[in-house]
């Protein structure tokens, strides 16, 4: 079977580089495009990002990504949202003032609390109804974020622990959102990369 060709949504901002590297090292080839006509010719999409919510979702509006995405979305394109990309797939943001997001996951993001940044590494704990992830429950994975995601509960997919427990994967249908970076963490990090684009391709 032909390598899966991976389009990297460019909005200007974000961790292009370093999940670019990661997804060429697993063996797939990559698109890192804001254009619609090169991202169309793709198997499956990752939203990366790094930064505000607000500043992110002005980028999407003014490349005219947002209704491209909620389209390909709908029409059953799978999609990887990624730290602020898995954000971006909320409702909306309270992060310094409150922004509209893609929608694709019910839930608003807000901020971590009672800490105000979530930097290193965690352990998270995967629903075990979620195949995708099940290999990685229990595994540790490299956060840097300080707001998150809360969905209702059967959008969950994994949880992790700063005291109490917060959302740290989602999923709905073809959509699936990490807010840690796999591609910063290592072996584990590829191996469940690998897991969600080979089982979002294949479903």
């Amino acid at each position: 079977m032909s390598a899966l060709t991976i389009g990297i949504i460019d909005y200007g901002v974000g961790n292009l580089a370093s999940v670019h590297r990661c997804l060429e090292l697993l063996g797939y080839r990559c698109r890192v495009s804001r254009e619609p006509a090169i991202l169309d010719h793709t198997d499956l999409f990752v939203l990366p990002g790094v930064g505000a919510f607000t500043a992110a979702m002005e980028a999407l509006n003014s490349f005219n990504l947002v209704q491209y995405l909620q389209q390909q979305a709908h029409n059953g394109k799978p999609i990887v949202g990624i730290c602020l990309g898995m954000q971006l797939l909320a409702e909306a943001s309270n992060e310094f003032s409150y922004t509209t997001g893609l929608g694709l996951i019910p839930g608003k993001v807000s901020a971590l609390a009672p800490e105000r940044c979530h930097i290193g590494w965690n352990t998270i704990e995967v629903h075990h109804r979620d195949m995708l992830l099940k290999p990685s429950d229990g595994m540790s994975f490299y956060f840097n974020h300080s707001y998150v995601l809360e969905p209702p509960v059967e959008y969950q997919s994994a949880l992790a622990r700063l005291g109490a427990p917060f959302t740290v994967a989602v999923r709905h249908d073809n959509i699936v959102g990490l807010q840690f970076h796999p591609e910063k963490s290592q072996g584990e990090g590829q191996k469940l990369l690998r897991n969600v684009i080979e089982g979002l391709c294949c479903a």
